[in-house]
């Protein structure tokens, strides 16, 4: 019988969060890139921008994009000479990440699948890196995509993953959790018309495994080497660990 699983503080039946979590990203895709600017008051580029330093990659490495959204990673990535593949499950999600490359110019050598983390519809050692940002809290069974992850990559290859984290100083966390429950659903309502969802994803992030629970989670899931950066003081964190 599958156990009840974490939507935002709320416990539903692992279906019930995957129907849901697609609605939340339906809703709010049409706005996501203006809402992450208005969050993070931009900072969210410079994470993703550290992601693809981190990366180490070469020219004409192929990535696949894990839970890609609007593709601001996966532009980063053909920016930087390598193919992508963005994978992701919400299909209004997938269309705004494919037609903000096309836009952009960076069509070429990139591809778009929409299927679940949980089972990536891939050959086994097929990547020369898997990166995953700001996705990993919304899935349903976090393992399981972690698991499927490994099996993509080839071996001595690196996953990325940018993340939500907890924030280390008592007083950052006590700006951060007024700011968060009572500036951000607001704003959701202002500028998404859809403050529940925004009041979600804020739930959703404080019932996130920490940088040291997920550190563990990789490790589980088959991941050598594995070490975080924090990043504007815990407040998200970057996993990096390899198969080998």
């Amino acid at each position: 019988m599958n156990q009840p699983v974490d939507f935002g503080f709320q416990k539903i039946s692992p279906e019930e969060k995957t129907r849901r979590v697609d609605d939340v990203f339906s809703s709010v895709a049409w706005r996501y890139d203006l809402m992450n600017d208005l969050m993070s008051f931009g900072i969210h580029r410079l994470w993703k921008r550290l992601c693809v330093h981190l990366a180490r990659l070469r020219s004409g490495s192929v990535v696949l994009d894990v839970a890609s959204g609007t593709g601001d990673l996966a532009a980063l990535l053909k920016q930087a000479g390598c193919g992508v593949v963005l994978c992701d499950i919400n299909e209004a999600m997938l269309k705004h990440g494919r037609d903000k490359l096309v836009d952009k110019g960076l069509a070429d050598n990139v591809h778009y699948v929409r299927a679940d983390a949980e089972r990536l519809p891939f050959a086994d050692n097929s990547f020369d890196c898997v990166t995953l940002a700001l996705g990993l809290r919304n899935m349903t069974d976090k393992m399981c995509a972690l698991r499927s992850i490994h099996a993509k990559l080839k071996y001595g290859c690196p996953v990325i993953i940018l993340e939500f984290s907890r924030v280390t100083s008592d007083l950052l966390r006590w700006v951060y959790d007024k700011y968060s429950f009572h500036a951000i659903p607001p704003l959701g309502k202002l500028v998404a018309q859809d403050p529940d969802s925004y009041r979600y994803l804020v739930e959703s992030i404080r019932m996130h495994p920490d940088q040291e629970s997920l550190k563990t989670m990789l490790e589980d899931a088959g991941f050598s080497r594995v070490d975080y950066l924090n990043l504007s003081g815990g407040i998200v964190a970057l996993h990096k660990g390899y198969k080998l």
